[in-house]
């Protein structure tokens, strides 16, 4: 069977038999191919090679810029080339390092500053923040909030880009850990910012979803109208997380994974 991710380019393809199950993720001419049978994975590259022109680069290390680290303890993913890259871009290389991602005052607006010199720059530095955020769930209210003035950024939007920036040098090493668990239990946690956005005082919902012990999902998103109490703002963070929990549960039954 196969399907499209829900939220990226990519297409998964599984295939399953009594003893044996095969996962293959594709994105464009990229390929990770994983299963539980090591006999049966060697069997699908050479059938691969017999019909297409392909290299396979043994163990997963890099995909779509992100690192894959195998240790004992499990997997871990990280994307330091990507974000010192970023930091290059931006001649923050040797910027103050900080320990926050974001100032809790004064609270960014769309009126307030001056125009931003350069709109372009902001939108391709926010737009590869918003990548970064793959392994670093840490940053997503952040730039959440710096997205939400790419129509017309002002220098202080840019002050607070350069605060996330000063941010992920001050955590460059920390990285998405994935390690190996009995438990598959679905646990997922929601909040809710009400009233967060000045402008037009709508809310923002955020969840952080785990299988296990592992983090597998999260998000942090303006809601789509004004809740008129907090209480209201906290169950439509409630249902987002309880719509990609559903979502998820769907997907494992898919891999023939059981959990509760």
């Amino acid at each position: 069977m196969g399907f499209q991710g829900a939220k990226t380019d990519t297409l998964l393809f599984i295939y399953k038999d009594t003893n044996t199950v095969m996962y293959i993720l594709i994105y464009v001419d990229d390929t990770i191919l994983t299963g539980s049978s090591d006999m049966h994975i060697q069997k699908l590259i050479a059938a691969f090679k017999s019909e297409f022109a392909n290299k396979d680069l043994g163990d997963l290390h890099f995909f779509l810029g992100i690192e894959a680290k195998h240790s004992p303890q499990g997997l871990f993913l990280s994307q330091q080339k990507y974000i010192l890259e970023l930091l290059k871009k931006t001649s923050m290389v040797g910027a103050k390092p900080i320990s926050t991602p974001m100032a809790t005052s004064p609270t960014l607006t769309a009126h307030s500053g001056f125009s931003f010199h350069d709109p372009s720059l902001y939108r391709s530095i926010v737009g590869a923040l918003q990548y970064a955020t793959m392994t670093r769930p840490d940053i997503s209210f952040a730039v959440n909030k710096v997205c939400q003035y790419m129509h017309n950024p002002k220098n202080i939007h840019w002050a607070a880009v350069k605060r996330i920036l000063r941010y992920l040098k001050q955590t460059f090493d920390h990285r998405l850990s994935l390690t190996p668990c009995m438990e598959m239990d679905i646990s997922a946690y929601s909040d809710a910012d009400w009233a967060g956005f000045p402008d037009d005082r709508q809310s923002t919902s955020g969840y952080a979803i785990f299988l296990g012990k592992n983090l597998v999902s999260w998000s942090s998103k303006k809601q789509n109208v004004v809740s008129r109490s907090s209480t209201e703002a906290e169950y439509r963070a409630i249902a987002n997380a309880t719509a990609e929990v559903t979502w998820i549960k769907f997907l494992l039954q898919e891999l023939g994974i059981k959990s509760s």
